[in-house]
């Protein structure tokens, strides 16, 4: 795909810097398409240390690190939020596979998590919501 072959070549900051880069090799594409398919690729906004933007795709390695979570679904009793940290229950003993494969798929929105036996407190980014992690942990774990 086009798209996935210009993020991966060179910094695109804006969908519309986007559109002219496909512009360019005889691609026309709606912002509305455009949109739509960079969600499709899942890629995301990254700022950089010198400032600005640029758009990243998901790596292989973080696409199967999340699919390992939906396998681990079933050791998942539920996740809530108290808007300031996410807490899963799980069965007992499977705190801690589930929370490194939290951790294994360097979620956006997780800074990162705790486990006990049965329980896991997971602290969302400095740019995530706990209800947002909340929502997109029991959308991973296939609970929603």
């Amino acid at each position: 795909m086009a798209i996935r072959r210009i993020i991966r070549s060179r910094s695109v900051a804006t969908q519309e810097e986007l559109g002219r880069l496909l512009a360019a090799v005889g691609i026309e594409v709606t912002q509305a398409t455009l949109s739509r398919d960079l969600a499709a690729l899942r890629a995301r906004r990254l700022s950089l240390p010198e400032g600005g933007t640029t758009y990243e795709l998901e790596s292989d390695a973080d696409s199967l690190q999340r699919e390992a979570l939906r396998d681990l679904g079933s050791m998942v009793i539920s996740a809530e939020d108290n808007a300031h940290l996410v807490v899963l229950f799980t069965q007992p003993g499977a705190a801690s596979t589930v929370a490194r494969a939290i951790d294994l798929a360097r979620l956006p929105e997780c800074l990162g998590s705790v486990a006990g036996d049965d329980t896991i407190f997971v602290a969302p980014s400095r740019n995530s919501a706990a209800r947002e992690l909340a929502r997109k942990l029991r959308q991973l774990f296939g609970k929603d």
